[in-house]
């Protein structure tokens, strides 16, 4: 089974198609902040975010429910795609509903690898995967730049280094981040 949670109205053809309004016309009304999930353990071998997650969770303690919910019904190597518009971009600044603010460096609380490194160095980083008995790993993080700065990218006006620069310290370069993990279980 694969499932897009959060479809609005970006129906994907071979998912149950997710949400909690009705007008969007889902497959099936759920909402992803209401637990459990109508799915049995280790179901699902496909998550699609699309543009979906970073409207739930407004609370701490809502989102890291949710991340178990999704570890729940994930079997072992199931992929978990999250698209999100990038922190520092209007795309996020400008929509009141963003509420979650969905990035790489997020995603690694939420391994167990990486949790277990940090307690072995002393790291101030909080060990989700430890403390809620979840393991995603990311395998793969895309950057979509603004079409300006990909227009400047691919003319040759800005190098690798300068964009890399560029990322970290100003807004409306990157427009969407595109994260994927992996359900890692036993």
């Amino acid at each position: 089974m694969k499932l897009n949670i959060g479809c609005g109205l970006n129906r994907e053809a071979g998912y149950l198609n997710l949400d909690k309004y009705t007008a969007c016309g889902p497959d099936q009304v759920m909402d992803a902040e209401a637990f459990p999930w109508p799915f049995a353990d280790s179901s699902v071998e496909a998550v699609l975010f699309n543009h979906s997650l970073e409207h739930m969770g407004r609370d701490p303690d809502l989102f890291l429910r949710l991340m178990q919910e999704l570890y729940r019904v994930c079997r072992g190597g199931a992929t978990v795609q999250i698209n999100a518009p990038h922190p520092r971009h209007d795309d996020f600044l400008n929509d009141p509903t963003h509420v979650r603010v969905i990035t790489p460096d997020l995603m690694t609380l939420f391994s167990r690898r990486q949790c277990e490194s940090w307690a072995k160095t002393g790291g101030a980083n909080s060990p989700f995967a430890l403390y809620l008995d979840v393991d995603f790993e990311l395998r793969r993080v895309q950057s979509v730049l603004d079409p300006a700065y990909q227009q400047a990218y691919d003319s040759g006006q800005i190098n690798d280094a300068q964009l890399q620069r560029m990322e970290h310290s100003q807004n409306n370069v990157v427009r969407e981040i595109r994260i994927t993990l992996e359900a890692i279980k036993a």
